[in-house]
């Protein structure tokens, strides 16, 4: 069914332009497609340091015992097991099922407990005003049709004083790194994926993906529109990935 307020708008799938309401299904068929080699992918296409961003990225969450947090776009739960030692209750969600299921068979044999899963859009989450205390994001709003959408429902189901936060491919800014980058993304990354998960297009379209985000700044003028404050962007290797913040006043 055609969905009456995206009808004749077009969204962003790696470098292709399509019509808005089609990119939810062609970016789930990815991650379906993916889900079961996404982490030992993220080893391989990073050499590891997808590890050392996010041990980062939760050090400035600083998740505590009794908030609430809500972890969208946690799939497989790299972000959720590194805050769960906190004490805080995380809900994880993600749109994608497949990737879901993979989270919750890792929880199982790491022996990590307590966690929350709930099959969420991040465009319409069904969770009530101001009931998180914090909400984490991880390489996934890039992957959102919408990315304002996403913002405002982040924004709606924070608490006030709540704290948003974002890990997020970029584009780098370090003169020479980028151009070596840009080579190794487009050429390498899809010869990987196929060698490892047998799908070179899927990785073709994420690392396409990247390159149709959102510039740093672009981004946290999109943050601070959807009413965070505050806004603060943390560039990591020049600005091949990022963390975004802001606070709901």
């Amino acid at each position: 069914m055609t969905d009456p307020n995206t009808a004749g708008e077009t969204a962003t799938f790696g470098y292709e332009d399509i019509p808005a309401e089609e990119k939810q299904a062609r970016v789930g068929a990815v991650f379906s497609s993916v889900a079961r080699k996404y982490d030992i992918m993220n080893d391989a296409m990073s050499g590891g340091m997808h590890r050392l961003w996010k041990d980062r990225f939760v050090r400035r969450v600083k998740p505590r015992s009794g908030e609430a947090i809500l972890d969208m776009a946690g799939g497989t739960g790299d972000i959720a097991f590194r805050m769960a030692p906190s004490g805080a209750a995380i809900t994880v969600s993600d749109i994608n099922q497949d990737m879901l299921d993979v989270g919750m068979e890792r929880a199982e044999k790491r022996g990590i407990h307590g966690l929350e899963w709930s099959r969420q859009n991040a465009e319409e989450l069904s969770f009530g005003d101001k009931a998180f205390d914090a909400y984490t994001i991880a390489f996934g709003i890039r992957n959102v049709t919408h990315i304002d959408r996403a913002l405002a429902e982040a924004y709606r189901v924070l608490k006030t004083g709540g704290r948003f936060f974002c890990l997020e491919f970029s584009t780098t800014e370090w003169p020479g790194f980028a151009q070596a980058y840009d080579l190794y993304s487009h050429k390498l990354v899809p010869q990987i994926g196929q060698a490892i998960a047998g799908d070179a297009d899927s990785y073709r379209y994420l690392i396409e993906s990247i390159r149709r985000f959102p510039k740093m700044r672009e981004f946290e003028g999109m943050i601070a529109a959807a009413g965070f404050r505050h806004t603060r962007v943390e560039p990591i290797m020049g600005g091949l990935v990022a963390i975004h913040s802001g606070w709901k006043a």
